[in-house]
């Protein structure tokens, strides 16, 4: 089985388990052995598909201004800990491959390990999702057919970053592709690096 096969198994269980309660408030339970690259794979699937259903309820139109604010943050807040697992989980294949050197043409890639993952795990979601669209009983023929077309696009999307993703690690073990990785050092949520925030701390 290739990494994106199991990688995929394991977003699926995510997302499958989500479903059970379909609320976004359910604690995650975990089912892999804490420290695993399943375990962290699990965790960051289990974000996304939170975060994915609080950007459904906040596009409420009739959502009280209060509790949108409220969302708001607590979307911030799930897009850092995104981020930081994100980096986790490149550094979990760092130290995978920190005794591989690099060929002396080695190319570095524009996207890490742990980013191309990130997207594979956010395709896991809008496959669920189209999918279900594509079989609702209630809409019409005409949604369900377009949905389905969608579906297809994304099958295929599947497909091709599988490939890409198995075959960056392929060149990562062969020396053909450097890795590094850069921290994202995303600002907005920084009380030091945020003018909106240390201006108001400094009034």
């Amino acid at each position: 089985m290739s990494f994106t096969e199991h990688a995929w198994n394991i977003f699926n269980k995510s997302v499958e388990d989500y479903h059970l309660h379909d609320n976004v408030d359910f604690p995650i339970n975990n089912p892999f052995e804490n420290g695993s690259l399943e375990h962290l794979l699990y965790t960051k699937n289990w974000i996304d598909t939170v975060q994915w259903h609080l950007e459904d309820i906040i596009r409420d139109e009739n959502i009280d201004p209060v509790e949108a604010l409220q969302l708001k943050r607590t979307i911030d807040a799930s897009n850092q800990k995104r981020t930081d697992l994100v980096e986790y989980i490149d550094s979990y294949f760092f130290q995978k491959y920190q005794n591989i050197t690099p060929k002396s043409d080695a190319k570095i890639n524009t996207e890490t390990v742990a980013w191309a993952i990130d997207r594979f795990s956010i395709l896991v979601l809008k496959v669920y999702h189209m999918n279900q669209e594509a079989t609702r009983e209630s809409a019409s023929e005409e949604h369900r057919a377009k949905c389905t077309e969608k579906l297809n696009v994304l099958l295929e999307q599947k497909k091709d970053l599988s490939q890409a993703i198995d075959q960056l690690l392929l060149d990562i073990e062969n020396g053909d592709v450097k890795m590094k990785v850069y921290k994202q050092m995303k600002m907005y949520n920084d009380e030091s690096l945020n003018p909106i925030l240390y201006q108001k701390s400094n009034s």
